[in-house]
């Protein structure tokens, strides 16, 4: 509360002129009490924003691996300069390579076309969302071009999908 003291200086200086002297204290407690009623009431009552994190299911290291049949899988290589080459399959048959296209992430007809298209073929020779996309990164490609194509996973509702190390094969594909 504000409180007033009144009390009168008397003292007998230049003619015989009586001065009130007022002094001026202001209470700060309650306004400190509200404010950290205050404080508390908008810590307790607001939602404290959940961090952004994306899952990640970790292959089990019981077991044998699961085999892939060509025909689900796409395989998208990263390379310099914001190139992408991809083609069908896992490229793990030396008898018969793979054939290797070429874009960008600029181009009209991108990556985001092709996995789609690939999508689509799987949807109906299977009847369900089978695709698995194969991301192998170059050591020249950066990391921008990583997060586009994980980006291009979600967009086009790929499930199933892996970053898989780049074979010297497939380097050569990108040069």
């Amino acid at each position: 509360m504000a409180e007033i003291n009144t009390a009168s200086a008397t003292g007998r200086g230049r003619g015989d002129v009586r001065r009130k002297v007022h002094s001026t204290r202001v209470d700060m407690t309650p306004m400190v009490d509200l404010g950290f009623l205050l404080i508390t009431f908008f810590m307790l009552t607001t939602t404290l924003a959940k961090p952004k994190t994306m899952d990640l299911t970790m292959p089990r290291a019981d077991g044998d691996s699961m085999a892939l049949p060509d025909s689900k899988a796409l395989t998208i290589m990263l390379g310099s300069r914001d190139r992408v080459a991809w083609y069908e399959g896992m490229g793990n048959d030396p008898a018969n390579p793979p054939q290797v296209q070429y874009s960008s992430f600029a181009a009209r007809n991108g990556i985001g076309d092709v996995i789609r298209s690939k999508r689509r073929q799987v949807m109906e020779k299977f009847g369900k969302n089978e695709l698995m996309v194969l991301i192998k990164a170059d050591n020249t490609s950066n990391y921008k071009n990583v997060v586009d194509i994980m980006d291009e996973m979600l967009i086009n509702d790929v499930a199933r999908y892996a970053m898989v190390d780049i074979t010297g094969q497939e380097k050569g594909f990108l040069q």
